[in-house]
């Protein structure tokens, strides 16, 4: 009979940090306040885009019930998140990460506290840094259960239409089994376009397609451009529909 190993208590990595560098970090460690806290704003959040901005969402069967898997979508406001995370189960509410520009929204608290209490996001360097934001996202998603949403073009539109995907999405996925959903948010560039106070009340809809993979082609430079040009065209079509 093996003897018990004695308990060693472990405290969290962040204890005693201030409440700002525990959300900065990433990975955060599990917080019961910021738990609470998410999962007390999701309804109404939900409920706010289903009546002042009538959102339906088509195609959620596509999304995947099970595993970790990448949304790829188009990105023209700050709601676009937000109608992405409606679509999910509130279950997985604490396993979807938006990925968020660091210099934007992890520098000042009144962006930082809405940004990772509320949605969930995870630190992305646009610029300098790539690399390490891109491992970070390898590492999310090597773990089950996970939902990386990415916003490809890199930055909210400032016309309404769709700009071209950076190649770092074709990075991370080239030659392995991960899903990538495309999906397509219209409407979100009138409702609440770059610079605007608040959201206007006109129709949101999102639209969802089918999950693709990516193992068949090997990592590098022309599989990355080939998968970001398929997923951009991919969006393209959705948003017509």
């Amino acid at each position: 009979m093996m003897p018990e190993q004695p308990w060693q208590y472990q405290p969290a990595r962040d204890l005693g940090r201030p409440w700002p560098a525990r959300l900065r970090q990433f990975p955060r460690e599990p917080d019961m306040l910021v738990y609470a806290l998410r999962a007390l704003a999701a309804v109404p959040l939900r409920a706010f885009l289903r009546t002042y901005h009538r959102l339906p969402v088509v195609g959620r069967e596509h999304l995947p019930r099970a595993g970790s898997f990448v949304i790829a979508a188009n990105h023209s406001s700050h709601l676009d998140a937000l109608c992405l995370i409606s679509a999910l189960p509130l279950a997985r509410l604490h396993h979807t990460f938006p990925a968020a520009a660091q210099d934007y929204f992890f520098v000042s608290l009144s962006r930082l506290a809405p940004a990772t209490i509320f949605v969930n996001a995870i630190p992305f360097a646009r610029e300098a840094h790539l690399r390490a934001s891109l491992d970070l996202c390898r590492q999310l998603l090597a773990a089950p259960g996970n939902i990386l949403i990415l916003f490809p073009e890199g930055t909210r539109t400032t016309t309404g239409a769709l700009g071209e995907f950076r190649p770092g999405i074709g990075s991370l996925v080239a030659g392995t089994d991960v899903p990538v959903v495309p999906c397509a948010i219209q409407g979100a560039f009138r409702a609440w376009p770059k610079g605007a106070g608040f959201p206007r009340p006109y129709a949101l809809r999102l639209v969802v397609g089918a999950p693709r993979r990516y193992a068949h082609l090997p990592p590098g430079k022309e599989s990355s451009g080939r998968i970001a040009s398929e997923l951009r065209s991919a969006v393209q079509e959705l948003s017509c529909q």
